[in-house]
This record gives structure tokens, sequence and C-alpha cells, in this order.
């Protein structure tokens, strides 16, 4: 196993303008870790994955694999497996030969080959499925023979470019899990690269979510969505109230902030948040961590419901507090609630955040 890093890497397609497609981008991806870029089209995630494979030299910083400087090298010399988004199989060839494509340019010996086909089948699942037609297997088996083929080459790296973006909902929720348990099985250093936040979050050890070719945040599942960097991650990650309130006071981790109803609340905000008293805080609240509030509690947020959705687990509602539209997934809503009421929103003090712009 091998670690990955990037150090100040910087991609521009146009090199007399100043857009750059990834900016400056310095990421350490662990031995053995499943780490994913995570960011809505456009983002410069798939970019700089390409980099990391070397259909991209990079215009600008380094990328090392362990303790090689591969930031010139050619695609075939970076010895990384690669699943793509089509899976790239090949029609006219068994489901064997595809997987032993790679084992063939490599000149491995045809004994070693069969073997480690077999292997490779048995690990995704496939075994006794060498000799059919790559058109007679379903979506998810033709994905999972794409990452067989990335397999068996025994790479130092996988690479996945949103493998499962053409499976249906329901299928891609059960291929997830079978990559993930691949991966940890075989210990390979992996990075993954989707715009589904689900996905991402099922799946990863650490993730890296982007925006506009730069690196947001770089946290675990839970660092990224319980206490986000700034506005964009809080918002793109789930679902997200930002809501814009008066400081009070500021300590070094907490905030203490005015609701519009007069109350305060003591929240958590990141380290050098450097807030100060009449400045105006960005507090994400998650749905899930706002309720109903009695009708006499001071510190609950009071407005008019404006959508509500049954979902089965929760009622999701949408509150116009005072012109502001804030989201609650309430478990346990009262009977008979509907649009047009007035009620009062409890924000849980605990799971509330300080986020930068």
């Amino acid at each position: 196993m091998i670690d990955v890093r990037l150090a100040t890497v910087s991609k521009r397609f146009d090199t007399s303008s100043d857009a750059a497609a990834v900016d400056n981008v310095t990421i350490t991806i662990g031995a053995g870790e499943f780490f994913t870029l995570l960011g809505p089209s456009g983002c410069g995630k798939t970019t700089t994955l390409r980099m990391v494979a070397g259909f991209y030299f990079p215009t600008s910083g380094h990328i090392h694999f362990g303790d090689d400087d591969v930031t010139r090298w050619s695609p075939n010399k970076r010895d990384t497996g690669m699943v793509f988004q089509n899976y790239a199989l090949f029609p006219h060839m068994s489901v064997a030969q595809n997987v032993a494509y790679g084992l063939k340019v490599r000149r491995v010996p045809r004994a070693d080959r069969a073997r480690r086909v077999e292997e490779a089948l048995a690990q995704v699942h496939l075994t006794g499925y060498g000799d059919r037609r790559i058109d007679a297997l379903s979506g998810g088996q033709q994905q999972r023979v794409a990452l067989a083929r990335a397999l068996v080459i025994r790479p130092r790296t996988l690479l996945l470019d949103e493998p499962l973006s053409n499976l249906d909902a329901k299928l891609r929720e059960e291929t997830r899990t079978e990559i993930r348990r691949i991966q940890r099985e075989s210990g390979i250093t992996s990075l993954y690269v989707t715009h589904d936040q689900a996905e991402a979050m099922a799946m990863s050890d650490r993730i890296a979510v982007m925006q506009s070719g730069r690196v947001q945040q770089v946290g675990t599942p839970h660092e990224v969505y319980y206490t986000p960097a700034n506005a964009f991650v809080a918002r793109f990650i789930g679902r997200s109230n930002v809501l814009s309130l008066p400081v009070v006071s500021a300590r070094e981790t907490r905030v203490e902030v005015r609701l519009p109803g007069g109350a305060t609340l003591d929240v958590g905000a990141a380290v050098g948040h450097r807030l100060a008293e009449g400045d105006t805080a960005l507090v994400s609240a998650r749905p899930e961590h706002i309720t109903i509030a009695g009708p006499d509690e001071e510190s609950a947020l009071r407005g008019r419901i404006s959508h509500i959705e049954f979902t089965g687990m929760a009622t999701h509602l949408s509150v116009d507090v005072d012109g502001t539209d804030v989201m609650a997934a309430v478990i346990d809503a009262p009977v008979g609630i509907q649009l047009g009421d007035v009620v009062g929103l409890r924000l849980v003090p605990e799971r509330l955040w300080v986020v930068q712009p």
C-alpha cells in the first residue's frame, strides 16, 4: 500500500487565462484509504482524478505515489487501476477476456493470467461468468467486470470516476456496498469521484469537497456533515439551513447568537472564527435537528408552514420565518398539521455550527 500526495496542484487548459479547472489543490490520501472527491459538475474533481491517473499533466504542482514523484510519468508507468463512468468494456470480448486484457498487455504468462482472472471474478462475485458476452450482463454486472479488470493487475492505486452513475437507485446502493467491501479486503489506496453526497458519505474514509476548482474542506463524513467549513459545504452536504444571526458574544470555539424572537443560543464554531459582538454569524442547522416547539417556548423560531412533505420516516416542513424558509424534518409531527399553520421551531443548540461565508 502507498499514499498519494498532491502538493499545490493546478490545471489550466487555457494558459492565457487566469481561470483554472483545478486551483492549488493539496491533499494526502493515506495508504489503504478510501478517499472521495465530491462536488457539483464542473468543480474540478474529474480533472484532479485524471491528473492522478496521468491522463493530464498539472500546469503546476507535484503528485507523489509514496516516494515517487509521478507528476510527469505517463499513465502506463503509474501502475493505477481505473474504473470509468461508462465502464469502457470491449463488447467483442468475453468477460474473462475483458478482465485479462491488462494482464495480456503486461505479458503475464497465460497460466498465470487464467488464475488471476478467476481470482478477480471471485472477488467481485462473478465466478462462472468468464465465458459470458458483455452485452448479456446487467449494468451492475458490467460495473463489476470493470472493477475486476482494474483490480486484476494489482495496481498501487485504484481510481474510480463516478462508476455508479449509470445504475438505478437500488442497484447503485447495492454496488457501492460491494465496492467498499472489495476495497477493504484488498487494502488498496483508492480515489473515488462522485457528485452524489449520500454515496460519498456511505463509502468514504475521508472526503474532499470541491467547488470551482478549489478544495473547500477535507474531513471524515462525520466532520463535513456536522462541522462544515463554510456555507457551501453546509448546503451541499445533505440539506441544511444557513441562518444569518446577530452575535451577542464570542469565545474561542463558541458563539452566542440572538434569534429573531430575542432569545439567545450558544453554538459551536471552529477555532479562529474571528467573530465579535455585533457581527452576523452564519449558523448551519440541519433539518433533522429542528423539532416542533411548544406554544409558550420563548427560544422558538415562529413562522407559517409553506410546504409539507410526508416521507414515512419524517414529515418535512418548510416554514416561512420572517421571509426566510426554514426546513425541518420532524419525526413525530402533530396530527392534523397542515399548510398555513403557524408553528414554533426548536433548534438543538449542540447540533448548530457557525460556518464561514
